[in-house]
């Protein structure tokens, strides 16, 4: 189906149904219970999960297939966020133009960065890419925001002003991002039982973008390009003794890459018509490096799952505190209670960084492959259960993708 072999398309078939799904996939408590602190089916968070999970499949078609390790992509990410809400200040509120403008922008501007950062390899790429991006983000905060030429509106971010020309944007069109009238805000709530479902237009939007790209990464993983891409990882050196010039396909795969962010950025400021230049700082860049490395790097799904964890700790255990942690252990005796409140305490609230280091530590060290592997270690042994006896492929590997 559309050119996949049956493995990739069940592949692309699981992602979609766990996207479309999501709503009720991630509320599974019901909402007046003191479990429902864990549900993460709100739309704000449904949008991040699915708007990094872009960022992170670009990344990785870099990184994974290259092996190429950039510490400046978020350069791109605040490109495409500052494009989008140009579009929308000089045309109209729509998206569509304003996501177009952002990729087109950002794969220009990974063509000028790229074309630079290339001629090194190693660590000496990785340092280039960064100082691009510090440089990017002093310009975005300082340089640009001259009132002469304000492109960026510094420290304040860029926004929408009633003064701005919006030339397209009609008389009865919404006063806030859409789709062709949809506003991206819009929200269905269903409630069944004890539970509450949201449907939000913004983040279908997003989800259905993310499948396209995410069937295109598929494409790229499994073509031509792609295992020229590999080879590069492998031996570049041995690549280019057999005459074949490497630099045209990095190149390619660093805007492919630098379009995914540039796209991720853009929907970014479709949710929320803001770009400020705290999108192109080097934790953003290092963010989705522990994306795809905690996922699983050179995989397919892998930037996707470590995309969400990460964004769901931030989201869901930055905001447990004292006072949750207290209606949780009410059963135990007061003593015991201020007890377990004092160790969890560190772990939670602003410390949920903490939290994701030690678990971040567990994987590289216990799963190397990834979310992915222990994915694939789970199955396989879930399957020895079923069949029963030994499996006589225990012991041995076999790649994620």
């Amino acid at each position: 189906m559309l050119g996949l072999n049956k493995k990739d398309t069940s592949l692309l078939i699981v992602v979609a149904i766990l996207t479309l799904l999501a709503p009720f996939i991630l509320n599974p408590f019901p909402t007046d219970s003191a479990m429902a602190q864990f549900n993460a089916g709100y739309p704000d968070l449904m949008q991040r999960f699915v708007i990094f999970g872009i960022f992170a499949i670009g990344f990785n078609i870099l990184f994974g297939l290259t092996g190429y390790l950039s510490f400046g992509h978020a350069a791109f990410l605040g490109v495409g966020s500052y494009s989008a809400v140009w579009m929308f200040k000089l045309l109209s509120y729509n998206v569509i133009p304003a996501i177009a403008l952002s990729v087109v922008v950002a794969g220009l501007f990974s063509v000028l960065i790229g074309y630079v950062s290339l001629r090194r390899s190693g660590i000496y790429f990785s340092i280039l890419t960064l100082a691009f991006a510090q440089m990017s983000f002093a310009l975005a905060y300082s340089v640009l925001s001259n009132p002469k030429f304000n492109l960026t509106n510094g420290e304040t971010g860029l926004q929408v002003y009633a003064d701005d020309p919006q030339i397209l944007q009609g008389a009865n069109s919404p006063d806030l991002p859409h789709l062709f009238g949809l506003p991206m805000r819009a929200t269905y709530t269903m409630d069944v039982g004890a539970w509450s479902f949201d449907f939000n237009a913004g983040y279908y939007l997003c989800a259905v973008i993310m499948m396209v790209v995410f069937y295109l990464a598929i494409r790229i993983f499994r073509s031509p390009f792609g295992m020229m891409l590999r080879a590069v990882k492998s031996n570049q050196q041995r690549m280019n003794y057999t005459g074949l010039n490497s630099k045209p396909y990095t190149l390619a795969a660093f805007v492919i890459s630098g379009m995914y962010a540039g796209l991720a950025g853009g929907l970014m400021a479709a949710m929320d018509p803001l770009a400020g230049a705290e999108r192109m700082q080097w934790t953003a860049s290092g963010e989705v490096v522990l994306m795809t490395i905690l996922g699983g790097t050179g995989t397919l799904i892998g930037p996707v799952l470590g995309a969400g964890f990460i964004k769901y700790f931030e989201n869901i255990f930055s905001k447990i505190n004292d006072n949750v942690l207290h209606s949780w252990f009410a059963f135990l005796p007061d003593g015991l209670e201020d007890a377990v409140v004092f160790i969890i305490h560190p772990f939670i609230g602003k410390g949920w960084h903490l939290t994701l280091g030690i678990l971040f530590m567990l994987v590289v060290i216990y799963l190397p492959g990834g979310l992915v592997e222990g994915g694939q270690r789970l199955l396989n042994w879930i399957r020895r259960k079923i069949v029963g006896g030994d499996d006589t492929r225990e012991g041995k590997t076999e790649p994620a993708e």
